[in-house]
């Protein structure tokens, strides 16, 4: 029998970057692979997806500003700062050119820092998220977007006093429904409802969504004078579906895109088998139009 493979150990480190100290989670050696997360997650919403690329790949995945255990600042959580706080990471990790990997409030950052430092970023993977008031996305928000938006933005302090104490319902239920009721592991439950526990983790996580009328004037802005570039592959599942490729479609030079059935929003947690029969040929620079027979679980 063949030995099993030996999974690169996570080292925690802490990076300070453009301001702020981010908690990074370190795993493996090769071609940098830079993942950003969403909400409610930190950085072990990747954790099934790290064990797997960190076999071949210098896995790279910080806590947003704010988020987790990294530090938080009274601003700073647009998506073109966020995408400042990434470059300076990969900067100050000695890294020249990384392949980066974004769901939910981490697709725009990477979208940005792929579309303005195509010399930094070699190939970009988006999932399930929109990019602003970018055309393509109508059909989702023909009757609005999710309700969280506004409740977690429209009357800055509201959200966290009503919250608090209540946290691991709140984020049970975004677990639960990003999973198709499926839920995840007991461990990882627990890490994200601690990072969201407390007044002040919930503003700094619910600043991002407050910052999203700034995030959407910055990509408009930014695709009204370049393209896309690098190498892309949207990704969507329950609910973003192809709303996401198709707001990338007529700004990128090189897209694929893909919907896993039966997976809910937290790909890397629901569906990570699926997850990475798309990610390992696109990060090796693979056709990944046709789909194989190990594509949906």
């Amino acid at each position: 029998m063949p030995e099993p493979q030996r999974v690169p150990a996570t080292e925690l480190r802490r990076v300070p970057v453009n301001g702020v100290e981010l908690n990074v989670a370190l795993a493996g050696s090769g071609p940098a692979v830079l993942l950003l997360h969403g909400f409610p997650h930190t950085w072990e919403v990747w954790t099934d997806v790290m064990s797997d690329l960190s076999s071949r790949y210098r896995v790279i995945a910080p806590d947003l500003r704010g988020f987790g255990a990294s530090s938080g600042t009274a601003s700073g959580y647009d998506a073109g700062t966020l995408a400042q706080d990434a470059a300076a990471l990969l900067t100050t990790l000695g890294v020249s050119s990384a392949a980066m990997v974004g769901i939910d409030a981490g697709t725009a950052p990477a979208f940005l820092l792929a579309l303005r430092r195509p010399d930094l970023v070699r190939r970009l993977v988006v999932m399930e998220s929109l990019l602003g008031r970018l055309p393509g996305a109508e059909e989702f928000l023909a009757d609005g977007p999710p309700w969280w938006f506004g409740f977690h933005s429209a009357a800055p302090g509201l959200a966290e006093t009503v919250l608090e104490g209540h946290e691991a319902e709140y984020v049970d239920w975004f677990l639960r429904a990003g999973t198709l009721g499926d839920g995840v592991r007991p461990a990882l439950r627990d890490a994200f409802v601690r990072a969201y526990t407390g007044r002040q983790a919930l503003r700094r996580a619910f600043s991002y969504y407050r910052a999203l009328p700034e995030s959407a004037a910055q990509i408009e802005q930014a695709v009204a004078t370049a393209r896309l570039m690098v190498p892309t592959m949207a990704l969507g599942a329950r609910p973003v579906g192809a709303a996401l490729e198709r707001q990338l479609r007529p700004i990128a030079d090189d897209l694929t895109g893909h919907v896993i059935e039966d997976c809910g929003h937290i790909i890397p947690l629901h569906r990570p088998r699926a997850l990475l029969a798309l990610l390992r040929p696109f990060l090796a620079g693979e056709d990944t139009k046709a789909t194989g027979p190990d594509l949906f679980e």
